[in-house]
């Protein structure tokens, strides 16, 4: 368990049709080397389904499923954004791409490298 309290961050995509908020006490951040996460580069946080809300752009949302078709990878159709996905591993959290997230401040959060890439 984290330190740090718990709080509410808005994000988006790009052009801003995607629009969400989680809560998080950001208690780590992760990469992963799987295939589609090594092209995205992205900087997750884990976040449990019910402090997520989507507040607009389910319509502009696109979805695409590889290899196994759990995780459910999230892109924005206008602008290509990818805000977040539907874990595979525990399908009710979503992990959260920060870099979309507003005003958060990542200084001091650890890193952890997930082994993507070593999954079945």
């Amino acid at each position: 368990m984290s330190d740090r309290l718990l709080q509410t961050c808005r994000g988006s995509c790009h052009c801003g049709a995607v629009r969400f908020e989680i809560e998080t006490d950001f208690p780590e951040l992760t990469t992963c080397d799987c295939s589609i996460c090594r092209r995205k580069n992205a900087l997750m946080v884990k976040v449990h389904e019910s402090r997520f809300r989507l507040l607009a752009g389910e319509q502009a949302l696109r979805e695409y499923r590889f290899h196994t078709h759990t995780a459910r990878h999230y892109f924005c159709g206008t602008c290509g954004i990818y805000p977040f996905h539907r874990k595979r591993v525990t399908p009710d959290h979503l992990g959260i791409n920060v870099f979309c997230l507003e005003d958060v401040d990542l200084a001091g959060i650890p890193v952890r490298q997930t082994p993507g890439v070593a999954m079945d």
